[in-house]
Parts: C-alpha cells; sequence; structure tokens
C-alpha cells in the first residue's frame, strides 16, 4: 500500500523568475500609469521647490517596465511552443478532451471541490485558457501604449530614425480605429484594460490560494520552489 505524496515538477527556474520579473513589473507599470493619468503625489527639492522630473521618472519606469512585459510576453509565446518542459499550446487546443477538461475544473471550483474530475498534478486547460487571455491583454497593452508613444513624437522622427515612428504608425494605428476614432478613446481603453489586468491578478491569487486550501497540493508553492506534491493512487 502507498497512500503518500508524490512530487510534482511544474515550473522551471526560469519559469518561476520570469513569473517575480512580471509581477513587479506589472505592479510598477499600474503605480505609474495611474499616476500619468492623474499625478497623486509630487516631491519637494531641498529648497522646497517641487521636483519637475517626477512625471518624467514616472514615464521612464512605465516605458521600461512595459518592455520588459514584452520582452516577457515574447519569450512565453515562444515557450508556448517550444519549451522542453510543457508544451502550454497543446491545453488551448478545442479538443474534445480539453473541453471536457475545462468544464469539470470549472464545475469543480464554483461547487467548492466537490466534483474533482480531472488530473490536478499538471497545468489544466482552465489554468491554459486564463493565461491565454492574460496574455492577450498584454498584447493589448503593448499596441495601445505604443499608439500612445508613437503619438508623442510628432515630428515623425526618432533617435534612431524616421523608420521607427513608421513602423509603430503601422502596427498600431488601427487601435486609434477600433477604440472610437481618436487618441483619447485609445487612453481610456487602455487605462479600463489595466483594470481588466488588475481583476484578472486578483481571480489568479485567489484561485492559487483556493486550490491550496481545496486541493492540499500545496499549489502557492509552485512560483517559489518550482513543485507541488499530489497523493499518489493507493495500490
Amino acid at each position: 500500500m502507498n497512500s503518500g505524496h508524490k512530487q510534482v515538477k511544474r515550473m522551471t527556474a526560469f519559469m518561476r523568475i520570469n513569473h517575480w520579473v512580471v509581477a513587479i513589473c506589472m505592479v510598477a507599470a499600474v503605480l505609474t500609469g495611474l499616476y500619468i493619468g492623474h499625478p497623486y503625489y509630487q516631491t519637494l527639492m531641498a529648497d522646497g521647490a517641487v521636483d519637475k522630473y517626477v512625471m518624467a521618472w514616472n514615464r521612464w519606469i512605465h516605458f521600461m517596465s512595459a518592455i520588459i512585459f514584452d520582452v516577457s510576453s515574447i519569450v512565453v509565446f515562444y515557450l508556448y511552443f517550444f519549451s522542453r518542459f510543457e508544451k502550454p499550446y497543446k491545453k488551448l487546443i478545442p479538443s474534445l478532451k480539453n473541453i471536457k477538461e475545462f468544464f469539470n475544473v470549472f464545475v469543480n471550483l464554483v461547487t467548492l471541490n466537490r466534483v474533482k474530475k480531472f488530473d490536478s498534478s499538471h497545468a489544466d486547460s482552465f489554468n491554459a485558457v486564463f493565461f491565454f487571455i492574460f496574455h492577450l491583454l498584454l498584447v493589448w497593452m503593448l499596441l495601445s501604449g505604443l499608439q500612445m508613444y508613437v503619438h508623442g513624437l510628432a515630428s515623425g522622427i526618432s533617435a534612431i530614425g524616421a523608420w521607427w515612428p513608421a513602423l509603430l504608425h503601422l502596427a498600431t494605428d488601427w487601435t486609434v480605429t477600433v477604440t472610437g476614432g481618436s487618441l483619447m478613446d485609445v487612453r481610456i481603453w487602455h487605462h479600463y484594460s489595466m483594470y481588466a489586468i488588475i481583476v484578472w491578478t486578483m481571480f489568479h491569487i485567489y484561485y492559487q490560494v483556493w486550490r491550496t486550501i481545496f486541493w492540499k497540493e500545496g499549489d502557492i508553492a509552485i512560483v517559489i520552489g518550482g513543485s507541488k506534491f499530489v497523493k499518489e493512487d493507493k495500490q
């Protein structure tokens, strides 16, 4: 008889580092984005004057956070298909097995763990779809943010040449059309999307805590140690 638990590797060291880098950048982007939209503090110089570079620093941190987000998204996109550890895209394929697993996980969530008819030792379709939505939101934030950035290059010239603004216009001008026809519409949708990401994050944290409490498999420790523990079937 074997009624113990087995350790299951869920995240590599790189995946965990990437997770926390994204988390830190997300906090920085939200705080600085809120300031850019509506400045909520000011700093004073030694002589009592207001520091005029606060907005510039907030914009710089916001931009750098966005760049790290972008690089992370590109890496995640690559790993979706070519990771040697696991390939998340397989869980996004709308096969009968994945659809059934998705609804099984959802029903288990809303019934407070009363119907658990799936293998929780590895990534499931529900989480795969949930994270896919997150990355779609990041792509939208990237493109809408770059549209606002390139709008500031009114001369059509950048420090690295005219090709850069031209490329950004080509890639992001459509965001003006789909949001309502003006740059202000892009700003508003960029702002609303930030709240969507915050809601996503809140549910993500809640769900990991929920899984840890109800499944008792140590899911919340995955982003720290990379592993969880699942009960072995009795032989």
